[in-house]
């Protein structure tokens, strides 16, 4: 009874793997992988704060108030929370750095070079400091070691530091286009853990306006600027500072000249299993649905914690509540993901990728909280409650 099935699939999956080669998987799985690992670091940065807040209060004299829930993120160290203003004008922030790049790539080009390696060493730090702590525990104490005004740091950070540099300097030396992904991934994996959306009206702002820029630079600013903005800028390589400082310095034309020039860190490529072609996928499209799937986590997170304390639940079907935010978003940026690079192949040019991932993320999300009930309290941030900002000293 299966085989006339198994005969009507056939075609269909020949036709997709013809669509999706092996570049392309590799980008699935990588961005995937990325979203996932960022929210859970993003959510366990939460716990241990509220573990550290625990501790804090039991050992202080006075009694707080602690009726609020402790998933304020704002108590976190280093996280930034974006707000409704910030969303609305960030797709403009974007669009201005992307034609300042289009039009002076070529002044400032080095400085934008140094400042995406600082950046990536400290992101690809972060990325690795969870292994770097799981091989230095056997061997040494978790100790701060002063290093004076520059502050204290465990073994774990610093090997993990040491390690980022030693991968930059290796990717200036050579420009190798795996090393561009590693840094690529460390600053992918630090955003969505350190950038945080409060809300799911800023997460639908967000997004929303990040679509219509993503839109507008693919598919309109060739009609104005001759040339597709977006591509041009994703696409061009830079000069390699050692190049430069050679040429600076007068130091021979053997010194210096022969470093590759780099393509900055700021996609992911992926060669595909011919060498023919690279798959390439912006951070921008993996970091900010990945925002959007991380607050999600916190909130299915927070549910949880709650313990049936959410009230204007109402009576849905068990297997829906079952159902998590987090993964019914997940499939959607998988299924968002897949159409972008089914609808790359089939018009043979580049996609706005935010064009598929974000209806794919937000419609079945708003769906699934309308039915669970939930719309209303996440869209207006749902981490705060009324006795958080209340909270007083008992004498």
């Amino acid at each position: 009874m299966l085989t006339p099935c198994i005969h009507l699939y056939i075609p269909f999956l020949c036709r997709a793997y013809s669509l999706v080669d092996s570049s392309q998987v590799s980008t699935f799985l990588i961005s995937i992988l990325l979203i996932v690992y960022g929210s859970f670091r993003s959510l366990n940065m939460d716990l241990e704060n509220q573990d550290k807040d625990k501790d804090g209060n039991a050992m202080s004299q006075g009694t707080f108030n602690t009726n609020a829930s402790n998933n304020t993120v704002c108590c976190v160290p280093g996280i930034q929370t974006i707000d409704s203003t910030q969303a609305l004008f960030l797709p403009i922030g974007a669009s201005v750095s992307l034609l300042v790049m289009f039009f002076f790539f070529d002044s400032v080009q080095v400085v934008f070079t140094i400042c995406t390696a600082v950046l990536a060493t400290i992101a690809f730090a972060f990325l690795l400091l969870p292994m770097c702590q799981y091989l230095t525990r056997p061997c040494s104490p978790q100790n701060k070691i002063s290093f004076g005004c520059c502050g204290r740091f465990t073994a774990a950070e610093l090997l993990s530091f040491s390690l980022s540099v030693m991968l930059v300097l290796i990717w200036v030396l050579t420009g190798h286009w795996l090393l561009m992904d590693a840094l690529a991934m460390g600053l992918c994996v630090a955003m969505i853990a350190f950038v945080r959306l409060p809300s799911l009206k800023v997460s639908c702002l967000l997004l929303s306006g990040l679509l219509i820029y993503d839109v507008f630079w693919v598919f309109f600013s060739a009609y104005i600027f001759s040339s597709n903005v977006m591509v041009k800028v994703a696409t061009q390589p830079a000069d390699n500072p050692l190049d430069v400082l050679s040429r600076k310095l007068h130091l021979g034309p053997n010194v210096g000249r022969d470093v590759p020039r780099l393509s900055l860190p700021g996609k992911l490529v992926f060669p595909s299993s011919s060498g023919s072609h690279f798959s390439m996928l912006g951070i921008g499209d993996i970091v900010m649905p990945g925002l959007l799937l991380c607050f999600v986590l916190r909130y299915d997170n927070y549910k949880k914690q709650a313990n049936g304390e959410v009230p204007g639940t109402p009576n849905t079907s068990g297997r829906m509540n079952k159902v998590s935010y987090f993964h019914c978003t997940l499939i959607g940026y998988f299924v968002g993901l897949l159409t972008a690079t089914v609808a790359s192949r089939i018009h043979r040019a580049a996609q706005p990728a935010l064009l598929y991932l974000v209806p794919f993320t937000l419609l079945p999300l708003l769906t699934m909280a309308y039915l669970k009930g939930d719309l209303r309290r996440m869209w207006s941030e749902p981490f705060h409650s009324k006795a958080s900002s209340s909270r007083f000293l008992e004498v």
